[in-house]
This record gives structure tokens, sequence and C-alpha cells, in this order.
């Protein structure tokens, strides 16, 4: 079973690299977010700098109130999706062995795959210390947004006054 505090190590295990076609047609439409070191790992592949990489192949998207990058996407006229600029629909994903770890945990052709994808998302972008992040977080699980086990509004913010107060907007920071 999946959980909040299920290591990375884990989660990358359960994630084993996939190229099928369910999984790539999240490339077809969009990308995912880089964490950790991965901006280091893909420059590296790529043979270009960190600037590099940034300023040619990267845009920012906020996701529960934080800013995150993630591959330009190639977009056609106004449309807000498009494919990822690492895609190729011939090669398939061509930095796959150094993929975001948003792309490594969005395996969609698992029955745990929408578990993998929530785990990454309150790790790497819901942050219980920001009032506006755990205010998203709430609207998105509202509006029926998956859990998972310790991802619950409140173990993230264990204290029941406080959360009262974020939710409330008596706390707005």
């Amino acid at each position: 079973m999946i959980h909040k505090n299920t290591p990375l190590k884990e989660v990358l295990e359960l994630a084993a690299p996939c190229q099928c076609s369910a999984c790539n047609h999240g490339c077809r439409f969009g990308s995912g977010s880089l964490a950790g070191d991965d901006a280091k790992h893909i420059a590296r592949f790529l043979g270009i700098s960190e600037e590099e990489l940034k300023k040619g192949f990267l845009e920012e998207s906020e996701l529960f109130n934080k800013k995150l990058l993630k591959p330009k996407l190639i977009r056609e006229g106004s449309k807000p999706f498009g494919r990822c600029v690492f895609f190729d629909d011939e090669k398939g994903c061509t930095i796959h062995e150094v993929k975001p770890l948003e792309c490594k945990t969005s395996i969609q052709c698992r029955d745990y795959g929408e578990d993998l994808s929530v785990w990454f998302m309150v790790k790497h972008a819901v942050d219980a210390n920001d009032a506006e992040s755990v205010r998203q977080y709430a609207q998105y699980l509202k509006s029926g947004g998956k859990t998972i086990p310790g991802a619950e509004l409140e173990n993230l913010v264990p204290d029941k006054e406080r959360l009262r107060k974020i939710l409330s907007y008596e706390i707005l920071k």
C-alpha cells in the first residue's frame, strides 16, 4: 500500500520504467514536474548546463501554491496543453533514463498509478506550512480528489485549531 511516507526508493521500485501507450499518452498532453536533482541529471544527460536547460527546455508551473519546473510544452494555437518538449512520436521519451520524478511516478498502466501520482503531489507540491497550499489541497479533496493514507488534511496539519483557522482564512500565510 502506498502512503505519504512511502520511501522514494520503494516508490521508484513500484514505478518501474515504462513506455507503454497508456503512460506515453500523458506526454502528448503535458509534462511532469521536476523534483530534487532532476534538473541536474537531465542537464548532464543532454550535455548542457542547468541554466541552458532552464532557459531552453523548462517552464514554470504552479501546483498547490508551489512553483515547480517542468518540461516546456509544444502547444498548438492557444491550447493550454501540448506535447512535452522531450517527447518524440517515434522514440517516445527522449530523456527516459532521467525523466522528471513526476513522470517516473505517473504510471497509468498499473492499478496503483493514481496513488503514485498522489504520493508525488503530497510529497513535492503540497506544503503543510503554507496556508494557501493547504487550502488549495483541501479544495482538491473537496472536489473529489484522491488521497492516500497519511495524506489526509488532518495528518498534514495535525493541529486541529490551526487547520480550522487556515480553512476559515484566519491564517493567511
